[in-house]
């Protein structure tokens, strides 16, 4: 089971956000419906915000 999205002002590295995606889509055998649509994408936005950080780059809020 996959852990919920981090409280806002924590931000976990992208790799380990990275490593959830991959173990969501590998569970889902490759096919994002539903709910498991709506984690990827929070995680991908996480993921964005997070690699942003990493290298320096400003991100803005949506």
């Amino acid at each position: 089971m996959s852990s919920p999205p981090p409280l806002p002002g924590s931000a976990r590295p992208a790799d380990v956000v990275n490593e959830e995606i991959r173990a969501l889509v590998a569970g889902a055998g490759g096919w994002l419906y539903g709910e498991t649509r709506q984690r990827y994408e929070v995680l991908r936005d996480e993921w964005t915000v997070a690699t942003a950080a990493e290298r320096g780059d400003i991100v803005e809020a949506a």
